[in-house]
C-alpha cells in the first residue's frame, strides 16, 4: 500500500481495510508511511495498530515523530507501547527525548525497568553499553539440550534474538555460546557443557562502539556479547544496532571530511544557525591558514614578475597536489576507520604512497611536457620546470595524505578531520614552494 491508498481509506474512512492491509505490512514501511501524514491523521492510523504492531513502528519513528505521537496519547496507551518495545529501544528513545517526555515513560516503566535504565544511562554515549540490550537468552552448563529448548521456547518470545544463547556461570559470568544450530542437531540428553564453544569474542561495557562495529565487520556475528570488568554479561548488542551505529560513524566521518562539525540531526530538521555555527570554526580556519599560499606568492613576487607566465600554471599545479593527496588521506583514513590499517602500518604506508607516487607524478609529468611544448607551446625550459614541480608535489602529496591521518589518530584524533580542506590547504603551500625553489633554481633568477 502506498500513501495514495492510504489516504484513499482514510477519506472513505474505511478503517476496517486499512487495518488489515497495514497488519499485513513491515513495520518499517508502516512507520515510513505515518510520517508522510500530518499528525492527526497519523495518530489516528497509529491507534488502529494492534499492541505489538505498534509498539515495533513506533521503533521506526523519528524522534520528533515519537515525542510528538508521546503527546497526543494517554497514559494508558502510551504503557502498553512501553511493554512492548525492546529494551534498548526504550533506551535509544528516552537519550534523545526532553526531560518532561523522559519523566512520563520512566512513571510507566516498572521499578526493574527503572533502575536498569539508570544504569544504561550512566554509560558513555558511545560505548558498547550505551547500545546493547538485556534481552538475550542465558543457559547454565549442567542444562541439557531438551531442557534448554524448552527454556528458549518459554522465555524466546520476549527476547530479541535466540540464535545464539549465553552460557553463564551461577555468578553471571560469561562461560561459553552455543548456537540454536547446534542445539538443535543435539541429542536431547546432551549437556550444554559438551556442546558450548568456550572461545567466545566478547567486547566490554566501555568500548567504543566504533571498534565494536570493526568487530562485527571482522567476524560476520548477529549478536555480540558485552561483559564488565569482571567479566560478567552484561548485555548483547544485535547487528540492526551497530548497523545503525555504521551509518552513524560513517555520517561523522563524511561531515568531518568536508570540514564540519558532526551533527546526528537530520539536515532538514536542523536550523539555519546550527548548521551556520557548525561550518563557521573550521572555514575560518581554513580561510586564515590560506593566507600562507598568499604569503608565499608575495614572497616570489619578483619571480613572478619577471617570468609572468609562471603564474598560469599555478591552479593546475595546486588542484593537481591537493587530488593526489585527497586520494592517499581517503583511502587511510577509510582503512584506519575498518581497521584494516592501524598505527604500526606507518612505513609500510608511507612506502606503498612513495611507489604509487613515483608512478603516478612521472606519468603526468611526462604527459604535461609533452601538451606544454607541443600544444601550449611553452619555452622548453619553463616546462621542465612545471614537469619537474609536478612530479615533487605529486610525490609530497600522497606522503603527506598518507601519513597525516595516521599522526592524528597516534595524538588522538579523528583521522577524518586529515581529509579534503586541511590536506588542500597543506598541499597549497607545499606545492607552491616546491614550484618557485625550481623556478629559481633552474631559472637562475
Amino acid at each position: 500500500m502506498d500513501l495514495k491508498e492510504l489516504e484513499i481509506l482514510l477519506t472513505q474512512k474505511n478503517y476496517a481495510a486499512l487495518k488489515k492491509e497495514l497488519e499485513e505490512m513491515n513495520p518499517v514501511d508502516v512507520a515510513d508511511l505515518l510520517q508522510s501524514l500530518e499528525i492527526h491523521k497519523a495518530l489516528i492510523v497509529f491507534r488502529m495498530l494492534s499492541k505489538d504492531l505498534a509498539a515495533e513502528v513506533f521503533s521506526f519513528f523519528s524522534i520528533d515523530m515519537q515525542r510528538d505521537i508521546i503527546g497526543l496519547i494517554t497514559d494508558r496507551e502510551l504503557k502498553d507501547i512501553i511493554d512492548e518495545l525492546f529494551f534498548d529501544d526504550m533506551i535509544d528513545i528516552i537519550e534523545e527525548m526532553p526531560a518532561n517526555v523522559v519523566k512520563k515513560i520512566l512513571a510507566h516503566a516498572k521499578e526493574e525497568e527503572r533502575n536498569l535504565i539508570n544504569q544504561f544511562l550512566r554509560y558513555p554515549p558511545d560505548s558498547a553499553g550505551s547500545i546493547m540490550t538485556i534481552e538475550y537468552v542465558d543457559l547454565k552448563k549442567d542444562m541439557t539440550v531438551g531442557e534448554a529448548l524448552s527454556h528458549i521456547k518459554g522465555t524466546g518470545i520476549n527476547k530479541e534474538t535466540v540464535y545464539t544463547c549465553y552460557v553463564l556461570d551461577k555468578n553471571r559470568k560469561l562461560e561459553g555460546i552455543v548456537s540454536l544450530r547446534n542445539l538443535v542437531i543435539s541429542d536431547e540428553d546432551e549437556v550444554i557443557e559438551d556442546i558450548m564453544n568456550t572461545d567466545v569474542i566478547y567486547v566490554h561495557t566501555h568500548d567504543d562502539q566504533e571498534s565494536v562495529a570493526n568487530v562485527f565487520i571482522k567476524y560476520g556475528f548477529i549478536a555480540l556479547p558485552v561483559v564488565d570488568k569482571e567479566n560478567r554479561l552484561t548485555g548483547i548488542i544485535t547487528v540492526d544496532d551497530i548497523m545503525d551505529v555504521m551509518e552513524q560513524e560513517a555520517t561523522e566521518d563524511f561531515q568531518k571530511m568536508a570540514a564540519m562539525s558532526p551533527s546526528e540531526e537530520a539536515y532538514l530538521d536542523t536550523g539555519v544557525l546550527t548548521l551556520a555555527r557548525h561550518r563557521l570554526p573550521w572555514l575560518l580556519l581554513l580561510m586564515i591558514s590560506a593566507t600562507f599560499t598568499g604569503r608565499i606568492m608575495l614572497k616570489f613576487e619578483e619571480l613572478l614578475s619577471s617570468v609572468v607566465i609562471l603564474s598560469a600554471f599555478i591552479p593546475m599545479l595546486m588542484d593537481t597536489g591537493g587530488n593526489s593527496g585527497n586520494q592517499s588521506s581517503t583511502l587511510i583514513i577509510r582503512g584506519l576507520a575498518t581497521g584494516e590499517l592501524s598505527i604500526r602500518d606507518w612505513y609500510k604506508v608511507l612506502w606503498k604512497e612513495f611507489r604509487i607516487s613515483i608512478i603516478v607524478g612521472i606519468f603526468l609529468s611526462l604527459i604535461n611536457l609533452l601538451r606544454l611544448i607541443y600544444i601550449e607551446k611553452v619555452a622548453f625550459i619553463i616546462a621542465c620546470v612545471i614537469s619537474l614541480t609536478t612530479v615533487v608535489t605529486v610525490i609530497s602529496a600522497k606522503l603527506v595524505g598518507g601519513i597525516l591521518p595516521i599522526i592524528a589518530k597516534k595524538i588522538g584524533l579523528d583521522p577524518a578531520i586529515m581529509a579534503g580542506p586541511i590536506i588542500t590547504t597543506i598541499i597549497d603551500a607545499l606545492s607552491l614552494m616546491v614550484y618557485f625553489g625550481i623556478a629559481t633554481a633552474l631559472l637562475g633568477l
